[in-house]
């Protein structure tokens, strides 16, 4: 039996918190003078009647929550709160509830992609709640990943739930108290990027914002030329909190606790590293040698666009897919992998990677050894046959979710670059595309409205590890 009443009243305590954030361009268009101050008063409205419905037919249900009941709510509090977040969009942009709907997910997932052009010139109330969904779908989804992912075994998340709970309950602090302290943590980089961004040259309002969708590796900005319309050493800064936001948020948690540098200790880490380093000196190299730019630009050019795509940014800074057919496939293979668990990217994730990196290696020397015994392990702990079954299966349909995404893109009349690319940056949430259409240069609100429906989705999927909403489609599912 599936427990609808307290379902409704956790949604109803996400638009409660949704509307709460609203208030926030709401009083920005109001001190400011600037337009939105109507439509968002309408939208805050309108989301806390919702709210409060949701919550006077919950409140007084008893709050017991099963493994089913996890897996509705996961799906539901992130396409509930797309509907509600989509509002201003339709009130103040004056734009389609596809293309609205489209861009709230863009933003909650934290992938970046855009339907809005004329950013410069945007009203500042909008441009600080795209801001802010991105924000808060950042810090939403390393809660979600610490949380919820691994009790539901999604995707071998389970690895990371085994990788602490056999340590000692003095040393092991409650869900509760990790979720606060990584909501802090969070807090203070963002923080610490607005003030980076500010020493930049940027205004107060422009630090803000991008510090937001920076962290979040979301990569929405308030500039239609994206990192372009900033100086250089502001191209640095988002380079290297990109690279924080990539990294496993319970991991700064815990070097604050125990006071011990623990970050470089964590396989995913030492790889993030490695594979950020060796990717950019031979792109640096290579799209040096070929003439595309000189060589102090091209290493912070191909730094900055190879940590954007690895850590599911998007930001945008030339348009890397006419650099040389050897750097496009590069960045295709990024787009899959993406950064570290725990971290606000998405993509594939690097320890399923190294996961099946230590699979091989197993199979290999099993088949020369065929008697001998190897264990397999990862960051020193032993890996069972159910994570693996369960990083194999979220692998499988990763792939299967980009075949049918892009064959459903060719039959709405997509070239094959535009609907590989769009499905593969929209189910590892990067943002951009290839091409010309839905490049760094481009924008999505030249598709059909059914290939933004298809991409919404994949964006959802991606975003929470595909598994996650699967298993609502299984009639066996829904069965007592």
């Amino acid at each position: 039996m599936i427990n609808f009443k307290p379902i409704l009243f956790t949604l109803g305590l996400t638009l409660s918190k949704l509307a709460l954030f609203m208030w926030m361009p709401t009083l920005l268009a109001f001190f400011t003078g600037t337009p939105g101050l109507a439509e968002f008063l309408a939208a805050v409205i309108l989301t806390h009647i919702a709210a409060f419905f949701c919550l006077h037919i919950g409140h007084k249900a008893q709050f017991r929550l099963g493994v089913r009941d996890m897996f509705i709510l996961t799906s539901s509090v992130w396409i509930v709160a797309c509907i509600f977040g989509a509002l201003p969009f339709v009130f103040i942009n004056q734009i389609s509830f596809t293309d609205a709907y489209f861009e709230t997910m863009s933003g909650v997932t934290t992938t970046g992609s855009t339907v809005l052009s004329g950013l410069d010139t945007m009203a500042p109330s909008i441009l600080l709640w795209r801001s802010l969904l991105q924000w808060l779908g950042g810090v939403g989804f390393i809660v979600l990943a610490v949380a919820v992912l691994p009790a539901l075994n999604v995707g071998g998340m389970k690895l990371f739930q085994t990788e602490s709970s056999d340590k000692s309950e003095k040393d092991t602090p409650r869900a509760a108290t990790v979720a606060k302290n990584i909501v802090i943590v969070y807090l203070v980089l963002s923080l610490l990027c607005g003030l980076g961004y500010w020493l930049c040259g940027m205004t107060v309002f422009e630090s803000i914002n991008h510090a937001m969708t920076t962290l979040s590796t979301g990569g929405f900005s308030t500039s239609d030329a994206s990192m372009s319309h900033f100086p250089n050493s502001a191209q640095w800064i988002a380079t290297a909190f990109m690279f924080l936001g990539g990294l496993p948020f319970l991991l700064y948690v815990q070097t604050l606790r125990r006071r011990q540098l623990v970050l470089f200790r964590d396989a995913q880490v030492r790889g993030f590293f490695w594979l950020v380093l060796v990717i950019t000196t031979m792109m640096s190299l290579w799209i040096w040698h070929q003439g595309v730019f000189p060589l102090q630009d091209a290493i912070r050019i191909s730094m900055f666009n190879i940590v954007s795509v690895l850590t599911t940014t998007g930001y945008g800074l030339t348009d890397f897919g006419v650099w040389s057919h050897f750097t496009t496939v590069l960045f295709i293979f990024l787009m899959l992998v993406g950064a570290c668990s725990g971290s606000t990217s998405g993509g594939i994730k690097l320890f399923r990677i190294q996961v099946a990196t230590a699979l091989f290696q197993k199979q290999a020397r099993q088949l020369m050894h065929p008697s001998g015994v190897f264990p397999q392990k990862y960051n020193g702990r032993p890996v069972s046959d159910h994570i693996v079954r369960s990083i194999v299966a979220f692998v499988l349909s990763y792939i299967a979710v980009i075949i049918v995404s892009s064959a459903l893109l060719g039959l709405l009349g997509l070239s094959p670059l535009v609907a590989i690319s769009g499905s593969i940056t929209a189910i590892s949430n990067v943002g951009p595309g290839l091409g010309p259409l839905i490049g760094p240069l481009g924008n999505f609100s030249t598709l059909p409205d059914a290939a933004k429906w298809i991409l919404s989705f994949d964006m959802m999927l991606g975003r929470l590890e595909i598994l996650t909403v699967a298993v609502l489609f299984f009639p066996s599912f829904w069965k007592n």
